[in-house]
């Protein structure tokens, strides 16, 4: 009985050692090279501590044997791994023929790390797809560059107290971040002033201004620059710490992150440099629409500032430029087609801005409209009619209508007619014209070099003289206070000389009434000259 159960369990063990034996040699990983995938699995298996076979891992090397060849696959790995590289085996293709969009005709390759290593890719030599001749020339000066002091030498040289592990990793490693953190916050201090300092010259040197005004926006621009050196600095150092690639990884995402965070805001800051030196320059001109610019260049460049940074933090993520652009420019399409009123209004926004038919504060007639210009926005325009009324025009629309621009008047012509009773005697007419042209020639605000005041035609009911005179002024208002001078003056030497405005009447003339004699008025013939001074003068005081 006890015989028979021995000899179960011995056959039992021994079919037990064939299983394992047999599923080991089923299961036992042969190097292939066939396509990508496989040989990127080849080259990274057999690196990997629990199934360590270098000369197996040297075989996915061109051109190269024996020691040469394995440390070739042994430095891509480290590459790899320093980097933070981990590579995805399910986007690795295990097609034969694979070929990339990049790739010249007929020959077949594919790069692992299209963004962040584009050196390290795979060729297909023949029936087999091997690292690259490219890849092969270029590994030890990236390797020199990732890891700029020898790693093997520094261990070497280290005390072997400093080799013990701790919690996974040699106390050495801890040293050397402490060390990394110390050494940039030094770092930091250092460069701060110096970067401070080249800022303040390239201001100086493009505004020819002291940097009293720009002060707090170049500092505000100096602490992203000091933490993109710091990163950098720590990026470049952190891979000879030979912290695993997981660590790596995770380090070198968040630096990235951070990098393109500080990138952004150095570009805002730097959109509020440029911002500032500009509205400076506006401030000089008398172009009022410069002044409206400023704050949609300043809305236009900080959103171009967010979008590419967007861009670019997508790629972090294992999407190419090439891709995310073909989707904005589907996107960018798609809300085109539907917001294409949007759209003109903006392109209508630049050519207004280009062609700058206005300025802020012009006095404008359409044949919609008429107004004064208070804002031009990206959208529409807001012009304020007489009556303090608003209208919002689409900029589309306002690019392509007519557009008489009051504003842009070199003089503001007035032009009238002073109908005078018919009964005045023409001695007096003469009189009343000369001073009405002596008083354009003495107010302040009349060209008195071009002006026309003469009896110009018989009225149904007055004698009509014309008033055409040139204002030299800016805006409405002072247009209207300025004609209000010469309307006061005018009524007032008509008052000295006499002159009576006539207005609609109807008038019977009796030549022959009983006990009546005609009816004579008496006119003044010779102006008084005192008077005519005082008028004078008071417009020029008071104009």
């Amino acid at each position: 009985m006890y015989l028979r159960s021995y000899n179960m369990k011995k056959t039992a063990l021994i079919i037990s050692l064939l299983c394992v034996i047999i599923s080991f040699s089923q299961n036992e990983i042969k190097v292939d090279l066939s396509n990508p995938n496989a040989t990127i699995y080849t080259h990274l298996y057999f690196l990997q501590s629990d199934s360590y076979n270098p000369k197996k891992a040297a075989k996915t090397i061109f051109g190269f044997k024996g020691k040469e060849a394995i440390e070739k696959a042994i430095k891509i790995k480290k590459i790899l791994d320093g980097k933070g590289l981990k590579v995805d085996m399910t986007e690795v293709p295990n097609n034969p023929q694979y070929s990339d969009s990049t790739t010249v005709k007929n020959r077949n390759k594919y790069v692992l790390f299209p963004v962040r290593m584009p050196e390290v890719s795979l060729v297909k030599y023949g029936d087999k797809w091997l690292y690259s001749r490219e890849t092969v020339a270029v590994i030890d000066s990236l390797y020199d560059d990732i890891f700029p002091w020898h790693t093997a030498w520094l261990q070497n040289a280290l005390p072997k107290f400093s080799q013990k592990m701790f919690f996974g990793y040699q106390l050495w490693q801890y040293f050397g971040l402490f060390g990394l953190v110390f050494f940039s916050w030094l770092f930091a201090k250092i460069i701060g002033k110096l970067t401070f300092f080249i800022l303040k010259r390239i201001q100086y040197l493009v505004t020819k201004k002291s940097s009293d005004r720009f002060g707090p926006p170049l500092k505000k621009l100096n602490k992203p620059l000091i933490l993109l050196l710091i990163t950098s600095f720590i990026k470049k150092l952190f891979p000879t710490l030979l912290l695993g690639i997981e660590i790596n990884k995770f380090v070198f995402l968040i630096i990235d992150i951070a990098q393109i965070t500080f990138w952004i805001y150095v570009f805002l800051k730097l959109v509020e440099v440029v911002m500032t030196i500009y509205t400076d320059h506006t401030k000089q001109t008398h172009m009022k629409l410069d002044d409206q610019l400023s704050p949609i260049l300043s809305r236009f460049l900080t959103g171009i500032v967010f979008f590419l940074g967007f861009l670019k933090m997508l790629t972090l993520f294992g999407i190419p430029p090439a891709s995310v652009l073909a989707g904005a420019s589907i996107g960018g399409i798609a809300l085109a087609l539907a917001s294409q009123d949007t759209v003109k209004n903006l392109i209508g926004t630049f050519m207004i801005f280009l062609d700058k038919p206005f300025h802020i504060g012009d006095w404008i007639e359409t044949s919609e409209l008429q107004g004064t210009v208070e804002e031009v926005g990206f959208r529409s325009s807001r012009i304020r009619a007489a009556d303090t009324s608003v209208y919002q025009i689409p900029n589309s629309t306002l690019s392509e209508i007519v557009i008489n621009n009051k504003g842009l008047r070199l003089f503001r012509r007035y032009k009238t007619e002073l109908g005078i009773r018919y009964d005045t005697p023409p001695e007096l007419i003469e009189l009343f014209v000369a001073n009405l042209k002596e008083l354009i020639i003495a107010h302040p605000k009349a060209k008195a070099d071009e002006f026309d005041v003469a009896f110009s035609s018989f009225g149904d009911f007055s004698l009509n003289i014309l008033v055409n005179v040139y204002f030299n002024v800016d805006t409405w208002s002072v247009e209207q206070q300025a004609k209000h001078d010469f309307h006061i003056a005018v009524v007032r030497i008509a008052a000295v000389l006499g002159i009576e405005f006539a207005f609609p009447s109807t008038t019977i003339m009796v030549e022959q009434f009983p006990e009546k004699k005609n009816i004579n008025r008496n006119y003044t013939t010779l102006a008084d000259k005192k008077a005519i001074s005082a008028i004078l003068k008071k417009i020029k005081e008071t104009v």
